[in-house]
């Protein structure tokens, strides 16, 4: 029975933490467009990828 003094507390703290995060996402525009990311993986990019640079092996010799 004691624990309840504890749990009961504790709960409303983090039901108050759920609350205000709640309000923070969406004062911040967290929620602003849902259907964007959706779509945009739909899409190739336009820009190829930059090439990557390859690090000379110990075996090869360097470019001169």
């Amino acid at each position: 029975m004691t624990i309840l003094y504890l749990l009961i507390p504790l709960s409303l703290v983090l039901l108050g933490l759920a609350v205000w995060a709640f309000f923070w996402a969406v004062s911040n525009d967290q929620f602003e467009d849902l259907e964007s990311p959706a779509h945009r993986i739909l899409f190739d990019d336009d820009l190829p990828a930059p090439p990557t640079r390859r690090r000379p092996d110990a075996t090869e010799e360097p470019p001169p």
